[in-house]
């Protein structure tokens, strides 16, 4: 994968529950121009694929990630932490619990959408070793802001390439 760095600061990364909603809007509100709503949380999070996760320090919420289930892929759909936590590895351990859910014979992906002025995120997510893969013209409804795609590929070891594995051999081992 990329290089990985040891945080700084522990942090606390588990699912979402409804008791983080003010937090997280907090945490939105206060990073994005355009935040989400209450209800577009919670509309994402009833459907079956989509999962939101949080990091915690000293017991409160710093950042979350939301992020869909797909066949071959995760999608992150959105993704903040707390501007007094920024650049203290939280970010960067929530994108490395994700990676880790990556596998060669299963999701092999993930992708998400940046805003092109947010320099920030990009640096950030390349850092992480996402790369850019296409511009999506007019993506946001609320601006005719371009986004890039950006992807970040699971790279398999030797050792999973060298040892091919099925369903039946998995249930059977």
């Amino acid at each position: 994968m990329g290089r990985t760095k040891q945080s700084p600061v522990a942090v606390h990364i588990r699912w979402m529950i409804r008791r983080d909603m003010p937090a997280v809007l907090g945490i939105e509100s206060q990073g994005f121009e355009f935040p989400w709503s209450e209800e577009e949380f919670i509309r994402c999070l009833r459907q079956r694929n989509c999962i939101g996760m949080v990091a915690e320090q000293d017991d409160q919420v710093v950042g979350f990630m939301i992020y869909e289930l797909h066949k071959n892929r995760l999608h992150i759909l959105n993704f903040a932490v707390a501007a007094e936590a920024r650049r203290t590895g939280v970010g960067r351990a929530m994108c490395e619990k994700l990676i880790g859910k990556l596998s060669h014979e299963r999701r092999n992906r993930i992708m998400l959408e940046v805003r092109e002025t947010n320099l920030d995120a990009q640096l950030f997510f390349r850092s992480l070793g996402f790369r850019a893969i296409s511009v999506l013209r007019d993506f946001y409804d609320d601006s005719t802001e371009d986004a890039y795609l950006m992807q970040l590929r699971y790279h398999p070891s030797q050792e999973e390439l060298a040892s091919p594995t099925n369903r039946i051999t998995r249930l059977a081992g």
